[in-house]
């Protein structure tokens, strides 16, 4: 198993539990945004993390990692609203079924933001980003966002369709 759970006795803190991981590489804690407290469990000798969007425990990898870490701070910080954010959203692409990592829904529930997530140590590439763009293909929607958790990516779509990237997030309020 890649990680010792060790916890720091178990005390909820707005419904979370803290939790400390450890590992060698240390690439699921030092992460380029604010730390959220996380519920996660050693199940049947796997590590699994509540994933508050999908209502369900989920394995824990070190993309898995980053996806929790950066829907919360979508939420608690930058102020999207949690209904309208989905993980692992399937759609068919040339007959064929793909996962979208994430998508946040616009008021009338049409796809806004498609968001990619890579774990911390994988670089985000310009590979990373025609994924991100094939699922767009499907979806088009205006803004894309590509993260492995140290750097993020927001890539907005002008009208002839030619990507422009820029780093950091914006606030939902900028939307």
């Amino acid at each position: 198993m890649w990680f010792a759970v060790r916890a720091l006795p178990f005390f909820p803190l707005f419904g979370y539990f803290f939790v400390l991981l450890q590992r060698n590489d240390k690439s699921m804690l030092q992460l380029n945004l604010p730390t959220a407290a996380l519920r996660v469990e050693n199940r049947a000798g796997k590590l699994k993390v509540w994933d508050f969007l999908r209502q369900r425990w989920v394995a824990l990898t070190p993309e898995e990692w980053v996806r929790q870490q950066f829907t919360h701070w979508m939420t608690e910080h930058l102020g999207y609203p949690a209904a309208r954010l989905g993980n692992e959203i399937t759609i068919t692409q040339n007959g064929m079924k793909r996962r979208c990592d994430s998508i946040f829904y616009d008021r009338e529930g049409r796809p806004a933001v498609i968001i990619e997530y890579k774990a911390p140590y994988i670089a985000l590439t310009e590979r990373v980003l025609d994924q991100v763009l094939r699922y767009n293909l499907v979806l088009q929607v205006p803004v894309l966002i590509v993260t492995n958790g140290m750097e993020h990516w927001t890539v907005t779509l002008d009208e002839k369709k030619t990507p422009r990237v820029q780093q950091g997030v914006p606030s939902y309020q900028n939307q």
